[in-house]
């Protein structure tokens, strides 16, 4: 039987900045900062470059130059803010519904640097400094939280690109919390994959020994993406695990809500594995 809640383990209840103070920070920052620098002046222009054609189609493997490209940036991204990314698990070729759990803006780029996808996220990302840039370069969907009308053009575009064989990734609980559990999973956002008969593969976003960093790379009660970012670059450095689980596929459950409680149901497990 699997647990419906999910909680952190009692050691990552400590205060968010103990592990990251100090001298040790400053030292961090120190050679961070500068290697983030580098990071923007040297890689992003080459990332760029290859979005356009006749680049961006060339193949490499199973993948295009353009969406390697993309998936190297975010992992360099990530070893500069001290990520260490281990990875479980295979992400699925093809048209995909990546249903992931959410903690921080951290979860597009670790999940960027594993599979591209489009994702479905707030509008206002759009608006962050550099990310939301590499957001929209990555084909993100924008949903304007609270409307109607624009979650169901969100689906409908979900819906198109999952028919032309394109991967989505979309965080089912709507919203980041504390980082101390898993929220419950909005059914609606799973219609696209109904409809598109496409497979739906939940993936479990864990950061520290056993989930242990949760809450630190979690927003704070008065962080905004700028603060989180800043305090995000000084942390030491720890792992972040990327846990690509059992895929539901078509007709094996019915209705979306019951894919939703599904999918909700094996990162839970994954997360207390």
């Amino acid at each position: 039987m699997v647990r419906l809640l999910w909680t952190t383990p009692p050691r990552a209840a400590r205060r968010r900045s103990g592990s990251g103070s100090g001298v040790a920070r400053l030292f961090r920052y120190l050679y961070r900062v500068p290697l983030f620098l580098l990071h923007i002046l040297v890689p992003l222009p080459l990332t760029l470059l290859c979005q356009l054609p006749p680049l961006a189609r060339l193949r490499w493997g199973e993948e295009t130059l353009g969406d390697r490209a993309v998936r190297a940036w975010s992992a360099g991204l990530m070893w500069v803010f001290g990520f260490r990314l281990v990875r479980s698990g295979r992400p699925l070729p093809g048209a995909t519904l990546f249903v992931a759990n959410h903690v921080s803006w951290v979860d597009i780029e670790v999940l960027h640097s594993q599979r591209m996808m489009g994702f479905v996220a707030k509008r206002e990302i759009a608006s962050w400094p550099i990310v939301g840039w590499l957001a929209t370069l990555g084909q993100t969907i924008y949903h304007q939280r609270g409307s109607t009308d624009s979650l169901a053009g969100v689906i409908a575009v979900m819906l198109e690109r999952l028919r032309q064989g394109r991967s989505v990734g979309v965080f089912p609980e709507g919203r980041t919390r504390d980082g101390r559990e898993v929220g419950p999973f909005h059914a609606r956002i799973f219609q696209a994959a109904v409809e598109a008969g496409v497979p739906v593969q939940p993936v479990a976003l864990r950061y520290g020994e056993r989930g242990d960093a949760q809450t630190v790379v979690a927003f704070g009660p008065r962080e905004n993406f700028a603060t989180n970012f800043v305090r995000l670059l000084g942390e030491p450095a720890r792992r972040a695990e990327v846990h690509f689980l059992e895929p539901i596929h078509p007709g094996e459950v019915e209705g979306r809500r019951r894919l939703a409680e599904l999918s909700r149901e094996r990162i839970l497990a994954a997360m207390e594995s």
